[in-house]
C-alpha cells in the first residue's frame, strides 16, 4: 500500500480479516441450514483451511509494525482512533501468540464437534459426545494457556465473549440474582393463575407453519429489520450470525406451539438489529463491532421481552394474529392470550423456559463450566451433575441427557463462557428499559399504534453506534447513570410476573 498511513494501512488490513471472518459465519451458518450430511467431514476441513488463512491474515508483521508506529505517535490520535488501536493491539497480540496448527486444529474439531452434538442429541447418547466435550476442553486450557492465562482459563474464556469480564464479577452478580430470584420464582410458579396461564398456552395448538412464517416476518419488519440485508431460515437451534449487510437468522417451527417461533425469531431479530445498526463505514475495526456478547444478548432480550410481552405490542398485532389463525384462537381472549405470552412454568429446556426461570438455567450452566474448569469435575460426571443442578435450582430433573446436558449446542464447538452473557443480558435489557420508560412515558402507547422507531432510534444512538469504545459494563454506566446491578431485571419481573400472578 504505497503512500498509505499507519493507520489507514491498518484498518484495510483489520477489514480484510473481519472479511475472512464473514466467511466463516457463512460456512457455519450453511453448516446448520443446507449443509447434506454425508458432506460433515469436508465442511470441518473448510473450516480449518479458511481458520489458518484468517489466522494468517490477524498475525501479520505489517500489522505490528503498523500498531508500533501509531502507538509511539499516540499523542495525536483523536480518541476513536486511539479506541481502534488499542483493540487492535489487544487482538494481534491474541493472533500471534496462537499456533497456526491449532488454530486450524480448534476449528476442525469445532465443525465435527457440532455434527457429533448433534448426532449424540438425537440418540440420547452422551458417551458418544463426552470425548468431543473433553477435547473441545482440553483445546479451550490450551488456548488460555497460550494467552498467559494458564492459572484462570475461565476467566479468559469470559472474556473472550465480553472484553473485560471476570468470574468474581459474574460469582457477585449472579449471587445477587439468586438471592431475590429464586423465592420470587417458587411464588409464581406455585400461584393458580399460574396453572391456569399454563392451561391457555396448552390449548394453542394446530397453527400451520406457513401461516406462522408470515406473522413472524411480518412482526419482526415491523420492529425495523431490513429484509433487504438479512434472511431467516431454519435450523435445529436457532441463531443469528453475520454483519449489517448480510445478517443471517434462523428458527424453528412446531405447529403446537405457535409462540415458541415467534419468540425466538423476535430474540433473533434483535441480534440482527444491532449487527444492522453498527456503523457500516467503521466495519472491521473496534468502530464497527459489537460491545460484547452481553450488550448483543441485552438487545435481543429487550425486544424479545421487554417489548413483545408487553400488552402494547399485542394491543397492535393481536387482531392480524387471529385473521391467520381464526379457527386456531376462536376460543382464547385477549386478557388469555396475555397470560399464554407470559405463561410461567418450570421447564427441563432453556430456549423454552420463561422470562422468570430463564436466568436459573444459566446460573446452571455457569456453575457447571467453573466447575469444569477448575477441574473439579470430570465431562463423564456431567449428567449427574446436571441432573443434580436441575432439581436444586429448576425443581425439576431430567429424565434423559436429551432434556440435560444434551440439549445446547455452545459446548459442541468449544464455546464456553458463553452462557453468562445471557444473563448478564437480560440484566443489561432491564437496566436500559427502565432508563427508556422513565424518558419516555408514552412509549408504550406507541407500540400498541405499531411504532417502534423511536426505541429503535435510541438504541441505535447510544447502543449501535458505540461500537466497542466501551466495555458492556462502561457502557451501562454511562447510557444508564448507575453501575450494572440485577436489581432493575427483578423490578421488572415483580412487576409484570407480580401483576399477573401474586396481585
Amino acid at each position: 500500500m504505497p503512500n498509505a498511513s499507519p493507520l489507514d494501512e491498518l484498518v484495510s488490513r483489520l477489514r480484510r480479516g473481519h472479511t475472512l471472518g464473514t466467511i466463516a459465519d457463512l460456512l457455519q451458518w450453511d453448516e446448520q441450514v443446507n449443509l447434506p450430511p454425508g458432506a460433515a467431514e469436508q465442511r470441518a476441513a473448510q473450516h480449518a483451511a479458511l481458520a489458518e488463512v484468517h489466522h494468517a491474515a490477524a498475525s501479520d508483521p505489517r500489522i505490528g509494525e503498523q500498531l508500533g508506529a501509531l502507538e509511539a505517535d499516540a499523542g495525536k490520535l483523536t480518541p476513536d482512533q486511539s479506541t481502534v488501536v488499542a483493540h487492535a493491539r489487544r487482538d494481534y497480540d491474541r493472533a500471534t501468540k496462537l499456533p497456526a496448527e491449532f488454530v486450524r486444529e480448534k476449528a476442525a474439531q469445532g465443525s465435527r464437534g457440532y455434527h457429533a452434538w448433534a448426532k449424540a442429541k438425537a440418540a440420547d447418547d452422551f458417551a458418544s459426545y463426552a470425548p468431543v466435550l473433553e477435547k473441545n476442553l482440553e483445546f479451550a486450557r490450551r488456548e488460555a494457556a497460550y494467552l498467559g492465562h494458564g492459572a484462570a482459563p475461565y476467566d479468559y474464556a469470559l472474556d473472550k465473549h465480553d472484553p473485560g469480564l471476570t468470574t468474581t464479577t459474574v460469582d457477585r452478580l449472579f449471587a445477587e440474582l439468586k438471592r431475590d430470584l429464586v423465592p420470587l420464582v417458587r411464588a409464581i410458579a406455585a400461584s393458580p393463575r399460574a396453572a391456569e396461564a399454563r392451561a391457555v398456552a396448552a390449548r394453542l395448538k394446530g397453527f400451520p407453519v406457513e401461516g406462522q412464517g408470515a406473522f413472524l416476518r411480518e412482526v419482526t419488519a415491523a420492529l425495523g429489520f431490513d429484509y433487504a440485508r438479512g434472511r431467516i431460515d431454519v435450523s435445529l437451534h436457532p441463531f443469528c450470525s453475520g454483519t449489517g449487510s448480510d445478517v443471517r437468522m434462523t428458527t424453528r417451527f412446531n405447529a403446537d406451539q405457535p409462540l415458541d417461533a415467534l419468540f425466538s425469531s423476535i430474540h433473533e431479530t434483535g441480534h440482527g438489529l444491532y449487527e444492522q445498526g453498527l456503523p457500516a463505514t467503521h466495519l472491521g475495526t473496534a468502530l464497527g463491532l459489537h460491545a460484547g456478547m452481553a450488550v448483543h444478548e441485552s438487545q435481543s432480550r429487550l425486544w424479545e421481552n421487554q417489548v413483545a410481552r408487553s400488552r402494547a405490542f399485542w394491543r397492535h398485532f393481536e387482531p392480524r394474529w387471529r385473521a391467520l389463525f381464526p379457527e386456531q384462537t376462536a376460543g382464547v381472549t385477549s386478557e388469555e392470550l396475555h397470560l399464554a405470552v407470559n405463561a410461567v412454568e418450570p421447564t427441563l429446556i432453556r430456549v423454552d423456559a420463561d422470562e422468570v426461570t430463564y436466568n436459573l438455567h444459566i446460573v446452571l450452566r455457569f456453575e457447571l463450566e467453573k466447575k469444569l474448569f477448575a477441574g473439579e469435575l470430570a465431562v463423564r460426571d456431567l449428567p449427574a451433575a446436571w441432573r443434580t443442578a436441575a432439581r436444586e435450582l429448576i425443581g425439576l430433573e431430567p429424565a434423559n441427557d436429551r432434556e440435560g446436558v444434551l440439549q445446547d449446542v455452545h459446548w459442541s464447538d468449544g464455546s464456553f463462557g458463553y452462557f453468562p452473557s445471557y444473563c448478564l443480558g437480560n440484566m443489561i435489557a432491564a437496566q436500559l428499559w427502565a432508563r427508556v420508560r422513565a424518558m419516555r412515558p408514552a412509549l408504550e402507547e406507541e407500540f400498541a399504534r405499531g411504532d417502534f422507531t423511536w426505541l429503535l432510534g435510541w438504541l441505535r444512538e447510544n447502543i449501535h453506534a458505540q461500537g466497542r469504545r466501551h466495555s458492556a459494563t462502561e457502557l451501562v454506566q454511562r447510557v444508564t447513570g448507575e453501575p450494572l446491578s440485577p436489581r432493575h431485571l427483578v423490578a421488572h419481573l415483580r412487576e409484570r410476573y407480580g401483576a399477573l400472578y401474586l396481585g
